[in-house]
């Protein structure tokens, strides 16, 4: 019995060794060095402190930015913790309520808006971190963001076309913008009340 307990153990301990240390390390180090702002979790910093995440959404509520697409988990903030997917078919009574609700809410926030509302502003993505929105979704914001924030649609406009991301290698996925950048880069041309 021994002379086989050996050998397995002699392999449990090689393989955990291998496979749960040395290879998540050399990973790790090769990613540091490769592609250090990834690895570290695409953080963005403002002013010395770290605001967030290019690749996890924000819960953005203030009429004077931009809102992100909603999360399976609201009314819960958007963070890794509360990932998860609703399960809802496209045919459950309550997708159909939840998406009324959030068409309510946007025409709430903006009564002047009668343009069709994007899907991706009503419906929640699987995970509910998605840091970004169409551009439909960010056009359709953009007066509501420019009147709160007393300036010039045009020049939100201008600021949601230098911030939209391109389908990468011209085809894969679809034209889109980041929210907590073009949030940012709003705060720097119009600086949002305390």
């Amino acid at each position: 019995m021994i002379s086989h307990l050996r050998p397995a153990a002699t392999i449990f301990a090689t393989l955990t060794l291998l496979c749960g240390i040395v290879y998540p390390a050399v990973v790790t180090g090769i990613g540091k060095l490769a592609w250090p702002g990834q690895a570290a979790g695409s953080v963005v910093v403002r002013d010395g402190q770290a605001v967030g995440s290019r690749l996890i959404g924000q819960a953005f509520t203030s009429p004077r930015y931009f809102w992100g697409r909603p999360s399976a988990t609201s009314p819960a903030p958007n963070h890794g913790a509360a990932s998860a997917g609703s399960n809802l078919g496209p045919t459950n009574p309550a997708l159909h309520d939840a998406v009324k609700g959030r068409i309510a809410a946007l025409r709430a926030a903006d009564p002047g808006n009668t343009a069709p509302v994007p899907v991706d502003l009503v419906t929640a993505s699987a995970s509910g971190l998605d840091p970004d929105i169409s551009l439909a979704a960010a056009r359709y914001q953009a007066g509501r963001v420019a009147r709160t924030r007393g300036i010039a649609p045009a020049s939100v406009a201008t600021l949601i076309e230098e911030h939209a991301e391109r389908p990468r290698f011209g085809f894969l996925g679809e034209p889109r913008v980041n929210v907590l950048a073009l949030n940012m880069a709003l705060d720097r041309l119009a600086p949002a009340a305390p």
